[in-house]
């Protein structure tokens, strides 16, 4: 019996994703790799974050998302797997939101992090 959990996540892109670990000060590995679970079970995984446990977490691609893969009773990160995600999503949002506008022409103009943790962002474009 797999005592992996597959959490679904928004995440569609890779390189937004590893931005967003690499702010956050999360040291990972491109995969793929294999996570590593409860009795030498793994699962294969694009990013895998090491634990000091022996025990990995990972994002696995699933479709058109990446999903957390971890054997969660091992879990031992200094936020719940839910701290960790809102984390990593906001993250990952921040980067997608910037490399999509640059794509299209904008810069960022402003930025600003709110005391709530929310980023306020403003771009601009100028035309001919």
């Amino acid at each position: 019996m797999s005592h992996f959990s597959q959490i679904k996540t928004q995440i569609r892109d890779l390189t937004s994703l590893q931005a967003a670990l690499t702010d956050l000060g999360v040291a990972w590995k491109s995969g793929p790799q294999p996570v590593r679970g409860y009795r030498g079970q793994t699962r294969t995984a694009e990013i895998v974050i090491e634990q000091s446990n022996g025990y990995d977490i990972g994002f696995s691609q699933n479709q058109d998302q990446y999903e957390l893969v971890a054997d969660l009773q091992y879990w031992q990160q200094p936020l719940t797997v839910e701290g960790f995600l809102r984390k990593v999503t906001q993250r990952y949002a921040y980067h997608t939101v910037l490399k999509e506008t640059g794509r299209q022409g904008f810069q960022v103009a402003e930025q600003e992090q709110n005391p709530d943790g929310s980023i306020r962002l403003v771009v601009q474009r100028w035309s001919a």
